[in-house]
């Protein structure tokens, strides 16, 4: 049945009206007040109009009925209408009235506007759909960014409010294994019962959706977080006769909660979809976060093992080295004859004993080496220094140990005189852990042989284990090579000589033992010298073990005092400034002599490196931090800015890293 409203003074036009739509509904008015209250309440499909009706204004009468979702039909008789009047109705029909075209006429009007009704309707589900798919793409966007298990769990509620406007949700979720909590989001206040009954349908919910719950959880246990929009007025009993959607918040078999929210009005086969989809998106990501959350959980005990261990070994080796250098001692004047006369068989055994004194001394001495080196309490002095005359040293320290096995030792020097900033008692104690294993592993009447020569990083030649190891280095090195022709080590072994305690399996390495730390230790001390240790080997032919560290130039000297100074900054407690200041040459260039700017204390550990018409100026700062880094900033900032003559429109970058003690990194560009 169509609903006509008809505004009209004449009853004649009005009899005609009603004997053609005789089965339908007719309201007559002309009141304007009463024909907007008819609109509102009534909603008619039609409206006519008397074009010559006297009682109304026509004119901002149809302009207001055009914002309805009405037909307006516009009867005209004796009195001319403006352009004003005619733009805002949809039809026209002319006195007097033809019944069968009025009649023709309103229905054609009416199937129009049936569809203009269902193109409106589809194209706000249209819109409301592509509004839905936003918010699912934004809420996916922001569920990815984050491993933080209270933040997705907002960031899912937020996304289906936005999409669904709900009036009330509860989320159940475990923000750890033990701790279960229920998060009630709501527009209004929850009254207590309210609450109470919550809290017992959560709990139901959590039994009913697993068969074995892990967990017991209990209305006394059950944590409460609330967010409340208004607090206007409060929600009671009635909100659980709302429309509800439920979701489980679940993977596979991995059960991380539930959601649950209520709707006034009724959701509708999308919503429950779109609801279904939101609460599965964040199903991944809380995966993720448990992973990540037992990952650091695990580190931490990792940590404190290592730690456990590292103090373990570091206070068993000192109470072994005690009673050890009394021992050595003891032996020693027993061999110098000052406790008495000796037998051959009391010399031989006591001379063994020595032999396996100092051998124990060297494994507690490896021992303690590698856990100063864990621990980052290694003490190192570089300088800058020749590699010879340690070798040398080696060599000759070592010749009566390789004259037992009538074994030679050979140097052939670089013949190229090259520095490099080292720990002489570093590279010493690698250079002896390199020849002495070489003694152990060379048959008797053998050579060794050590050789050192300038190379340049992209000529070295290594297996594929050692790459992640070597392909770091750039520029020249100084290369030192320890050749043996003993037993050698297959290629499947080699990526594990350098592994702690490991020993490659062969009848002649269990022979001669060992604490299977020493290479541990060489590759660690190399990695502090900002160089490389590797090795190469056939079986039955022998082995070359090679390390290299940075010819001595500027960077490499102060990429050394940076070691240096982390170290004594991890020793101390204290952090060190990395700061770096780049710009165009004659920037750089001026700021350098600028008074009172770039003083002694920034550039008495200082790098200057030039790339073209770049210059980076990186400046060492003990007892360096954030602040200091801004400081400078500042002081560059306020001299270039006073000096627009000599700098004009300069661009400088700024960068610093903050190291030491508590391995904070910051950069500002």
């Amino acid at each position: 049945m169509t609903k006509f409203l008809l505004i009209s003074e004449d009853s004649d036009k009005e009899k005609i009206i009603k004997s053609v739509f005789k089965s339908d509904e007719i309201l007559t008015c002309t009141n304007e007040t009463m024909i907007f209250d008819i609109l509102k309440v009534e909603e008619p499909d039609i409206i006519l109009i008397d074009g010559d009706i006297e009682s109304l204004d026509l004119k901002p009468l149809c302009r207001k009925i055009k914002s309805f979702p009405v037909v307006l039909l516009l009867i005209i008789g004796k009195k001319e209408h403006t352009k004003d009047i005619t733009h805002n109705v949809n039809l026209f029909i002319k006195t007097p009235i033809d019944k069968k075209l009025l009649e023709a006429t309103v229905e054609s009007s009416l199937r129009t506007r049936q569809s203009l009704l269902k193109m409106t309707k589809t194209n706000q589900e249209l819109a409301a759909s592509l509004y839905q798919l936003n918010v699912l793409y934004n809420t996916s966007s922001q569920l990815a960014g984050s491993l933080d298990k209270d933040k997705l769990i907002k960031i899912m509620v937020e996304g289906v409010e936005k999409s669904l406007n709900f009036e009330l949700s509860c989320t159940l979720f475990f923000r750890s294994e033990r701790e279960p909590i229920l998060i009630i989001n709501s527009l209004y206040r929850v009254s207590d019962r309210l609450l109470e009954a919550l809290k017992l349908r959560a709990i139901l919910s959590y039994k009913s959706l697993l068969s074995d719950p892990p967990y017991d959880i209990k209305i006394g246990n059950l944590k409460i977080e609330k967010n409340i929009k208004h607090n206007i007025q409060e929600y009671d009993f009635s909100i659980l006769r709302f429309d509800n959607l439920f979701a489980p918040i679940m993977l596979n078999d991995q059960f991380f909660g539930f959601t649950e929210i209520y709707r006034e009005k009724p959701f509708s086969t999308e919503d429950a979809t779109v609801f279904q989809t939101l609460v599965q998106q964040v199903t991944i990501p809380l995966q993720s976060a448990s992973f990540t959350q037992e990952l650091k959980a695990t580190n931490l005990k990792l940590q404190k093992l290592e730690r456990l261990k590292s103090e373990f070994i570091s206070i068993v080796s000192h109470e072994l080295r005690t009673p050890l250098t009394a021992i050595k001692n003891a032996m020693d004047i027993i061999l110098s004859g000052k406790a008495g006369d000796m037998t051959e068989n009391i010399e031989k055994f006591v001379s063994m004993g020595k032999r396996n004194a100092i051998r124990l001394s060297g494994i507690i001495n490896d021992l303690l080496d590698i856990s100063k080196i864990e621990a980052g309490k290694m003490d190192f002095k570089f300088e800058l220094m020749h590699v010879e005359p340690v070798i040398e040293y080696v060599k000759t320290n070592l010749t009566e140990v390789a004259k037992e096995k009538n074994l030679k030792i050979i140097y052939t020097p670089s013949n190229e005189d090259v520095e490099v900033y080292a720990d002489s008692n570093r590279l010493e104690q690698v250079l002896t852990n390199l020849v002495s294993n070489a003694i152990k592993f060379t048959p008797d009447a053998g050579e060794i042989e050590i050789t050192s020569k300038v190379v340049n990083a992209r000529e070295l030649q290594y297996d594929n284990c050692f790459e992640d190891d070597i392909k770091r280095l750039k520029g020249n090195y100084l290369q030192v090579c320890v050749e043996d022709h003993g037993i050698g080590i297959e290629r499947k072994d080699l990526n594990h000589v350098f592994d702690k305690f490991a020993q490659i399996e062969n009848s002649l390495s269990r022979k001669v033992g060992g604490s299977g730390l020493g290479l541990p230790i060489a590759r660690q001390l190399m990695e502090a010298h900002n160089g490389a240790i590797w090795c190469d080997s056939e079986i039955n032919k022998g082995s070359r073990f090679y390390f290299v560290i940075p010819i001595a130039n500027d960077k490499s000297n102060f990429l050394m005092i940076r070691k240096q100074m982390v170290q004594k900054a991890r020793s101390e407690g204290t952090t060190v400034a990395v700061i770096k200041i780049k710009s165009s040459n004659d920037v750089i260039e001026n700021l350098m002599k600028e008074n009172n700017l770039l003083s002694k204390t920034y550039m008495a550990n200082s790098l200057i490196e030039k790339e073209g018409g770049m210059t980076t100026l990186s400046l060492l700062l003990m007892d360096g931090d954030k602040p200091s880094a801004e400081f400078l900033k500042k002081k560059i900032e306020s001299v270039t800015e006073q000096n627009k003559d000599l700098y004009g429109k300069c661009d400088i970058m700024y960068s610093y890293e903050v190291e030491g003690d508590r391995h904070e990194k910051d950069s500002d560009s």
